[in-house]
């Protein structure tokens, strides 16, 4: 009888960081079992992260492994929308691509756009060869607002850039607001040191129209309408001012514009934000008196709070309040809503814009894209799409999908999946997950750079999107020479060296460890010193004003008041287990949320014969949506709450609740005002 064979088993960690800045992005270590990935976990190393995973990534290898990835390169073989394709080599496929693009741009590269947004955050992977490209071409730019451009532009006009407390120093705060942030399920690692605030004595108040898991762990919950955060901070301040609750040495050396914002504050009495924001007096009262007199206060503000019409200005209004009381004298004092500003990363080395030269060409909102494929003159003709799945996570996506559907264009997509947007691509591209490729990584929420290593070969036929411009400008070569340029052949692996020149942070220490910490103030506004033009928290903003804007934050009212009509305020925060449409698919996170719900306060439920589980039809004049009524004590009377964002492909009617939110834009920063929307409800069946 032959001798069995023995097979050594070759087990290894690779370091890498999660691609979600939501805002942790964590530090990772996957576990690779003769070159299959078993495992990732939190790197205990990183004091961020902690060992600690939220249980989105902790799930990141059965989305790597996922019966459904697209592992070869796909050419539509049906109806656009149909999901019928055929397979094709890589070289077919790019070759064709380049050829229909060439022809386009002869013509006019402004017909051509690239659509991209944070399926991953890597600055390789998200930001680097395709800028190249798309730059050398000289298609449309496209104006990348849809998730935080609101919040940032207030941070700029406020403090100066995307600026504030170190997340860290939280754990040393005697009093927590969380505005606009449900942290359990989306900020999981500032949740761990907010607890050990609380454990040292700290109150935690949760702010938002949705009794959130962290609502539910917080000391209050004050329950606002949707939009209505300015007029609460504007009554804060009239409180402060009324009792003197001020630190009048740090408003004198250290802001600007105080005679004003103080004038308008004094508009805006407990009394009038209570009907306003559907609030008791009485806790709007208490807040400030907590706020006012309690040291160290600081705001983890984050940008739900952006989300309709007036959002920028509400930012704003927030944003003063420490500098009110003084809280940037303490380092566990302040607000954080972004530290995106302290990453060392060279965008403009890996992006290139030289390479436009004197071209200057048109830009278009990814938040209107519904009417920009409807209407833009010239007409969009050729559309590439990455780290995104517009379809589904675009505002009013009936008109998002019109577009996609047009026969004249065409259309390129990058995918791991056969996603909503991807069923209307001519051209399916297999790409790289994050075990499968390299990149660097900054964060909006801790103030770390991290490198990511390919821990496995990718799958299949997989590459990672800077792998495929590569390739693709390699092929554009053959009509353009330009395209032939040593920059478009750096290796994923040059770029991220190229992603730290001029910082101080070194590669070797991030393959080392995984990470690299920034040597940055404990307080950094202890002394003043805001980046603004004035130097000064600024109150009032000249340049807002230059640009119609009030140059002292204000209260607007959002586009879409209740009616007879839509009486019912609707908001569309993610799904807990959901990151936007990304893990929709992963089977054990999708049996956690189990089916596309509406939440109802049991009041507005009742009102219209509806029962918890009924299936429910949402509506306005922009469409329809069914799903199912939910109605587990986390609406408020009068606001609805449409968890999202499920693929439409899984939706009862083929719909998502974007079908139901529009396109009208934000007061700066032109986002979309997605928790600005009306709606009503009715029993389904």
């Amino acid at each position: 009888m032959p001798a069995m064979r023995r097979f050594a088993m070759h087990e290894k960690t690779v370091l890498g960081a999660c691609p979600h800045d939501c805002p942790d992005t964590c530090s990772l270590v996957t576990t690779v079992v003769n070159g299959v990935a078993t495992r990732v976990q939190g790197n205990a190393q990183h004091p961020m992260t902690g060992g600690v995973l939220c249980a989105k990534v902790s799930k990141y290898t059965e989305r790597t492994y996922h019966p459904e990835r697209v592992l070869t390169p796909l050419r539509r073989s049906g109806p656009k929308g149909s999901g019928q394709f055929e397979p094709v080599s890589w070289d077919e496929a790019l070759a064709d691509i380049a050829q229909r693009l060439h022809h386009i741009a002869q013509r006019n590269p402004e017909a051509i756009l690239p659509y991209s947004y944070a399926g991953t955050m890597g600055r390789v992977q998200g930001e680097s060869m395709d800028r190249r490209f798309f730059h050398q071409l000289g298609a449309s730019l496209l104006d990348r607002t849809i998730c935080a451009s609101a919040g940032s532009t207030a941070l700029q006009h406020t403090y100066g850039g995307k600026l504030g407390m170190r997340v860290e120093f939280f754990a040393e705060s005697k009093l927590i607001l969380i505005w606009g942030s449900n942290s359990i399920g989306s900020n999981l690692h500032f949740w761990r040191i907010a607890q050990e605030a609380k454990r040292n004595g700290a109150k935690l108040i949760c702010i938002d129209p949705r009794k959130s898991e962290t609502a539910d762990k917080c000391y209050a919950h004050l329950q606002l309408l949707p939009g209505t955060d300015a007029a609460l901070a504007l009554a804060l301040m009239h409180e402060l001012i009324r009792n003197d609750w001020l630190d009048h040495d740090y408003i004198a050396e250290h802001t600007l514009g105080w005679e004003q914002l103080k004038a308008k504050a004094l508009e805006w009495p407990p009394e009038r934000a209570a009907q306003v924001c559907g609030l008791p007096v009485e806790q709007i009262v208490q807040l400030a008196r907590d706020y006012g007199t309690t040291k160290p206060a600081a705001i983890r503000l984050n940008y739900g709070v952006q989300r309709t019409r007036g959002g920028g200005n509400a930012v704003r209004a927030i944003a003063c309040l420490p500098a009110l009381v003084g809280a940037w004298r303490h380092r566990a004092g302040g607000l954080l809503l972004s530290s995106s500003s302290h990453a060392p990363l060279n965008a403009a080395r890996l992006h290139m814009p030289q390479l436009l030269g004197e071209r200057r060409p048109r830009i278009i909102n990814m938040s209107t894209m519904g009417d920009a494929l409807l209407q833009a003159q010239p007409a969009i003709e050729a559309l590439v799409v990455y780290n995104s799945n517009p379809v589904a996570v675009a505002p009013d996506s009936a008109k998002v999908a019109k577009g996609f559907a047009r026969e004249d264009l065409f259309t390129v997509v990058l995918e791991h999946f056969m996603t909503d947007t991807a069923d209307y691509a001519d051209y399916v591209l297999p790409a790289t997950t994050q075990l499968e490729h390299w990149d660097i990584h900054s964060s909006y929420g801790h103030t770390d750079v991290l490198l990511n290593q390919a821990a496995i070969a990718p799958l299949g036929q997989a590459k990672s999107n800077a792998q495929i411009f590569r390739e693709l400008a390699a092929h554009m070569a053959a009509w353009d020479p330009a395209f032939a340029a040593p920059h478009f052949q750096d290796s994923d692996e040059a770029l991220c060296h190229q992603a730290l020149e001029g910082s101080r942070i070194h590669f070797a220490d991030l393959r080392m460890q995984g990470f690299a910490q920034q040597d940055l103030p404990d307080a950094p506004f202890a002394e003043g010193g805001f980046p603004t033009p004035s130097g000064k928290c600024e109150f009032v903003s000249s340049a807002l004003e230059q640009m119609g804007i009030s140059a002292v934050p204000d209260y607007l009212p959002n586009y879409e008041q209740p009616s007879a009509d839509y009486p019912l305020a609707m908001i569309s925060p993610p799904a807990r287990n959901f990151l936007n449409s990304t893990f929709v698919n992963v089977k054990t996170l999708r049996h956690i949320e189990g089916r596309p719900v509406l939440e109802m306060h049991p009041q507005d439920a009742a009102a219209r014969g509806i029962a918890d589980g009924d299936a429910v039809r949402v509506f306005n004049a922009r469409g329809e949506y069914l799903c199912h009524a939910s109605i587990n004590g986390r609406a408020r009377a009068g606001v609805v709450v449409g968890l999202g964002i499920w693929w439409r492909k899984d939706g009862m009617n083929g719909t998502n609740v974007n079908e139901l939110t529009h396109q009208q834009l934000t007061d700066m920063g032109r986002a979309p005002a997605f928790y600005d929307c009306a709606v009503q409800v009715a029993r389904h069946g």
